[in-house]
């Protein structure tokens, strides 16, 4: 009995197989039978029963996989639109200085900012043009929006600008419609303050701020900003003037620097 025993142990996947094939063999010639029937539903039930974890398992896979690939496609999207949207903005504003070049009498030339902040003790911007381009250091730097700065250093093929952000920037203005005169300085967070401007003068907030024309750099009637803000000096016969600047520093990627006399060019 107990060589038996070792013998069917040791064979095991025979007589399982043996045993599985002869059961097959009798459902098969006793399907129409009752019993065969209860037992069939009872298999199809057990089998059922064993399954569905692993089938809920696989589904929850499933689903897993599918939502990784809705997210990775969002996002794919999401970079499309904010690549869309970008190249709008940037179309939108390459014709806005396409137009600018075009309706301008002066000699200008297009450049583009590659840096800021290079200079230790000043607020200045780096572009790619330079003396190769016929820039020249104490040359106007614009947009379309107004005064950017001036050139302080040039390159063969880049320029350093001085920023109206500077504290040591000055540019002469008019503000209008009264016509006054006076310096303007940079205060803070792109607003200005316009000094030695006379205190019998009419300003009012909103009026246009412009380029004087009483340097040999900028040309005049160029844009500046609007009035904020009007304050009377004590004890003086003057006024400041807080000026909004139209530009926005931070922002700013293309520029144009004034290659000639711009006086010759407005027959000043």
């Amino acid at each position: 009995m107990h060589n038996l025993l070792l013998f069917i142990i040791k064979n095991k996947d025979h007589f399982v197989f043996a045993v599985t094939f002869f059961l097959s063999i009798s459902l098969l010639f006793n399907r129409n039978d009752d019993d065969m029937s209860v037992i069939r539903g009872l298999s199809s039930d057990l089998v059922s029963f064993l399954s569905s974890p692993m089938v809920e398992i696989k589904s929850l896979a499933i689903v897993s996989e599918e939502n990784q690939y809705l997210r990775e496609k969002n996002l794919q999207l999401n970079l499309q639109l904010e690549s869309i949207l970008y190249a709008a903005d940037e179309n939108e504003k390459l014709r806005e200085l396409l137009d600018f070049k075009r309706a301008t009498k002066l000699n200008i030339i297009p450049a583009r900012i590659i840096n800021k902040g290079i200079q230790t003790n000043v607020k200045s911007l780096t572009i790619d043009v330079g003396r190769l381009n016929n820039v020249a250091i104490n040359q106007a730097v614009l947009t379309p929006n107004g005064v950017i700065g001036k050139t302080i250093h040039t390159g063969q093929n880049s320029a350093i600008v001085q920023s109206v952000s500077d504290n040591n920037f000055r540019l002469s203005v008019r503000i209008m419609p009264s016509g006054a005169v006076g310096i303007l300085r940079w205060h803070d967070t792109n607003v200005c303050k316009v000094y030695e401007v006379q205190k019998n003068v009419d300003i009012n907030i909103g009026d246009r701020v412009i380029t004087s024309g009483f340097s040999k750099i900028y040309p005049p009637k160029l844009p500046v900003g609007t009035v904020s803000g009007v304050y009377d000096e004590r004890g003086s016969y003057q006024k400041v003037v807080n000026v909004n600047i139209q530009n926005d520093f931070e922002s700013i990627q293309n520029v144009f620097v004034v290659i000639s006399q711009w006086c010759n060019l407005l027959n000043i």
